[in-house]
């Protein structure tokens, strides 16, 4: 790879709780540390701080859930160090960086990630259980007709603190760099993309939307459902839609930023099934939570797996037909043809080169902690293997 050529970079976070933005933090901290850049904040800023021909800037982010918290942050302008504080890695409310010129970012408390959903806490019908026909239905439909709460908590918290505390201008078009947020359309089967689109427009699979601001893109990708109800939106009529977590839909959103241009994806995310090892056993003595946790884990990572694959796949096909024209001395007319269908047919983008960045298997600490923890002992042990599986990742592509 030509790290140094690559014109368009993208930083692509997925999700997975306060863990998963610790560890992002220790992926941008050894980013940084090999010498990219982020951009963020207003367009005259950017241009005039990050010029097109500065190599290793970061002028895309694509964030679900916890990543779209961490990439609106980023996208706005601030400072890693800022970001760390934010998380309270540091000691008490007061910035510790020595750098005083940096923005500082006010300690993210738990009354700012959990709202009690007040409005529906309560709605659950007692008079439910006597009608016999839902009785008759089993007990998935006396679930269902009886317990009405559509989550436990709001992200109403974090949408105020991106609002009042984060954001100066809470507008995708105001920042001088592309940031795109994903969230699911809770009555569809579409996935939302929130960003800066000339125009709000919908396909039988996505939905592009202009007329949010980020935090409310923000409070729709991290509303984890039962955790967090969903969120709404209103939308140009006046109607208010309703959208969840970013990463239901599409668990990494990588193709996004091959779509929106940018030649170099660098994906985060905080996924790993655990692997056994004796000093923890087998998972089957930890109970169930645990245990769904794993196989929620193995979901996702298979469908990142695959993914992963399908992309080497398509490079090498593509590579073996080029080769093939080259070999058959196939003019280089046909062969660009032919070389055209299948990037056309299969929308691939032979330039875009991809770096995943993910904990290893012997980090299985990263299994047990708990997603919304904000203990500084945790969060400062999660940014670590962040960095080191970042530094990892870069030497495996000889960076």
């Amino acid at each position: 790879m030509q790290w140094q050529n690559k014109k368009k970079i993208a930083l692509v976070l997925g999700g997975g709780g306060i863990k998963a933005a610790a560890f992002h933090i220790g992926v941008c901290l050894a980013l940084r540390e090999k010498g990219f850049r982020f951009a963020g904040g207003p367009t005259e800023l950017v241009r005039h701080k990050y010029p097109d021909d500065m190599p290793l800037t970061v002028k895309m982010y694509v964030g679900s859930s916890a990543g779209a918290f961490v990439a609106s942050i980023l996208a706005a302008g601030y400072d890693t160090e800022s970001l760390i504080n934010a998380f309270q890695l540091g000691s008490g409310t007061d910035p510790t960086f020595r750098d005083r010129t940096l923005r500082y970012l006010r300690p993210l408390a738990y009354r700012d990630i959990f709202s009690v959903n007040g409005k529906n806490l309560l709605r659950f019908i007692p008079e439910a259980i006597l009608k016999k026909t839902l009785v008759r239905g089993g007990f998935e439909s006396l679930l269902k007709n009886s317990f009405k709460l559509n989550g436990l908590f709001t992200t109403r918290g974090l949408e105020r603190y991106l609002r009042e505390d984060v954001l100066v201008d809470n507008d995708f078009a105001k920042l001088g760099v592309e940031l795109y947020i994903t969230a699911t359309q809770l009555n569809h089967t579409r996935q939302a993309l929130f960003g800066p689109f000339k125009e709000s427009n919908k396909t039988s699979t996505h939905k592009y939307i202009n007329y949010a601001s980020i935090s409310e893109a923000v409070a729709c990708s991290t509303a984890l459902p039962p955790v967090f109800a969903p969120t709404a939106v209103t939308n140009q009529n006046g109607k208010d839609i309703m959208y969840y977590d970013g990463e239901i839909r599409s668990t990494l959103s990588v193709p996004l930023a091959s779509e929106f241009g940018a030649d170099l994806v660098i994906a985060s995310y905080s996924t790993q099934p655990y692997h056994y090892n004796d000093e923890m056993g087998s998972l089957h003595t930890y109970g169930i939570p645990v245990i769904i946790n794993q196989a929620l884990y193995q979901v996702i990572q298979q469908k990142i797996v695959r993914n992963i694959e399908w992309q080497s796949q398509l490079k090498q096909i593509y590579k073996s037909i080029d080769q093939y024209c080259k070999e058959s001395k196939i003019s280089e007319t046909h062969r660009e043809q032919i070389l055209e269908m299948i990037r056309q047919r299969l929308n691939f983008r032979p330039e875009v080169d991809y770096l995943y960045i993910h904990p290893r298997p012997q980090n299985y600490e990263m299994f047990f902690v708990d997603h919304f923890s904000l203990n500084p002992k945790i969060l400062d042990r999660i940014v670590r293997i962040g960095f080191k599986s970042t530094l990892s990742a870069l030497k495996s592509r000889d960076f």
